[in-house]
């Protein structure tokens, strides 16, 4: 159906970003997984790679890429781009027009949808500066995938984990539509 670039940042969720890409896969579309550095301290690339058959893009300025300044050209090329876990760092850096790594470029550059599926400790979550980013991007037309409440890595239960994969899959589906 479609390409969905899938951003990957550095929460314990990002584990979860690899049963996103699948429901993505089983409602028929491509994935790309674009992983920034802090992501890869949780999940490794070569697991993406291996379920979406495609080179996961870690760094802005790798060797050979630079040929098709590829942050630019893959945003002619996907549907869709779901950042999912969606920190604190990369929500702000988003709704500050931060551009300091491949993802962040890549979304300066981006004339798609975007949607985002947050994923911090409550605090966090629910800190002003959280929500006046998230109030930002929204004003701009980013969706969001709320996130879902439960057993948080920091121990507590509550809201602020990362919505459930089929839930954030079917959202980037249904957006797609």
């Amino acid at each position: 159906m479609g390409l969905v670039a899938l951003g990957v940042t550095g929460g314990i969720g990002a584990y979860k970003a690899v049963e996103v890409a699948r429901g993505l896969q089983k409602r028929g579309h491509d994935v790309v997984a674009l992983m920034t550095r802090s992501a890869r301290r949780f999940v490794g690339p070569v697991t993406f790679e291996a379920i979406t058959r495609r080179r996961v893009i870690t760094d802005q300025f790798a060797p050979g890429m630079n040929a098709d300044i590829e942050h630019i050209a893959l945003t002619t090329e996907i549907d869709l781009l779901l950042i999912a876990p969606a920190t604190a760092n990369i929500i702000a850096k988003l709704a500050h027009g931060i551009a300091d790594d491949f993802l962040t470029s890549f979304v300066l550059a981006l004339r798609k949808p975007i949607l985002l599926a947050p994923a911090m400790n409550t605090n966090m979550f629910e800190h002003p500066a959280v929500q006046a980013n998230m109030a930002t991007l929204a004003a701009r037309g980013v969706q969001f995938v709320d996130p879902g409440s439960g057993y948080l890595a920091c121990g507590w239960i509550w809201k602020g984990r990362l919505a459930e994969p089929d839930e954030i899959a079917e959202a980037a589906h249904r957006m797609m539509l």
